[in-house]
């Protein structure tokens, strides 16, 4: 999370927040966040989520860009946490900062069960994540905003970025790949059936697995228009972490996920070929975001210890995040 917001938040903040959404305090525990202040809440009316951010990361046309796409994807069959109205009766709360902006609050639908923890992957939760985001790519290609105003951003507006404003300076060599790179991904096609809205985040930290097997998606808080093979990729990118042998991890994930996902969605298997470009995409962006929002000097979050391990290194030398030969899957097996 940026200083600036962290700096600006306080205990009045929170209380107007739980007022317009009729939350007492001692019914509200705060949960982890990566860009935004997190609570879960219990009522008698309701369980869910309240999401505290604030203008400086996302305008209100954007939230409700957000919200708007949600309720669409919900009504077509996707299983996605939905937002809840506050008191009177706005699915987002300003919240005046004191320094000429606003916080802004939302509240959510609590999704059914818990995440998935462990490396090894049942079968029907492969095929359940591919068919949840294979109906998300499909619903995306006819949708459009109820208000003109409330577009979400393209993949490479500078609000969806952190690289310019946060790469070290020194990190000169990864700027230059970095920069390849955008160009690079500027000049693929973006027609209907593999270009339009998606979460971009869909890791398996943004959504929850019920009793029954069924997968509920949130956190849609960086949705862009981007290639659909992005979240494809991104789902890659994090279930690869800590897996021993990569390369026959992933021809195993995909072989589950994929007969889901082209259950619901026809992708021209072509765009495969274009993954390793999005995963260094991401992994470029995130190196960046760690060097926004932690002082390194002082790091003492293990994951992003993690992360940065070796992580300059491979970067500056071009070392793909993930050696996969895409081009040897026998896709006739998976449409």
């Amino acid at each position: 999370m940026e200083k600036s917001i962290k700096d600006r938040f306080n205990d009045r903040i929170l209380e107007q927040a739980l007022q317009a959404y009729q939350i007492p305090a001692n019914r509200v525990q705060a949960l982890d966040g990566f860009e935004s202040f997190i609570y879960a809440f219990d009522t008698q009316a309701d369980s869910g989520i309240l999401r505290i951010s604030h203008a400086i990361r996302r305008s209100p046309d954007l939230i409700q860009g957000e919200l708007d796409w949600i309720n669409y994807l919900h009504l077509g069959g996707v299983a996605a946490a939905r937002p809840l109205p506050s008191r009177n009766d706005q699915l987002v709360e300003l919240i005046d900062d004191s320094a000429g902006s606003s916080f802004l609050a939302v509240a959510f639908e609590k999704a059914a069960g818990d995440h998935f923890r462990g490396t090894d992957w049942p079968a029907e939760l492969l095929y359940e994540y591919g068919s949840q985001l294979g109906r998300m790519h499909r619903l995306s290609q006819a949708y459009r905003p109820r208000v003109p105003d409330w577009k979400r951003p393209e993949w490479d507006d500078p609000l969806m970025l952190d690289v310019d404003r946060f790469l070290p300076p020194e990190d000169l060599r990864i700027r230059e790949i970095w920069e390849d790179l955008l160009a690079y991904l500027r000049s693929l096609s973006q027609g209907r059936t593999a270009y339009g809205l998606i979460h971009q985040d869909v890791h398996q930290g943004n959504f929850f697995i019920s009793e029954t097997g069924g997968i509920t998606f949130f956190d849609f808080d960086d949705c862009v228009y981007s290639w659909y093979i992005y979240d494809i990729a991104m789902v890659l990118f994090y279930a690869v972490m800590g897996q021993k042998d990569q390369v026959e991890f992933t021809r195993k994930f995909l072989a589950g996920f994929l007969p889901g996902y082209f259950s619901e969605n026809s992708l021209d298997p072509g765009w495969f070929q274009q993954i390793p470009h999005f995963l260094k995409l991401r992994e470029i962006d995130l190196y960046a975001v760690i060097h926004r929002s932690f002082d390194l000097a002082n790091l003492d979050d293990p994951w992003c210890i993690w992360y940065l391990d070796g992580r300059k290194e491979r970067l500056d030398a071009g070392i793909p995040y993930l050696d996969f030969d895409f081009a040897s899957l026998d896709w006739e097996q998976f449409i």
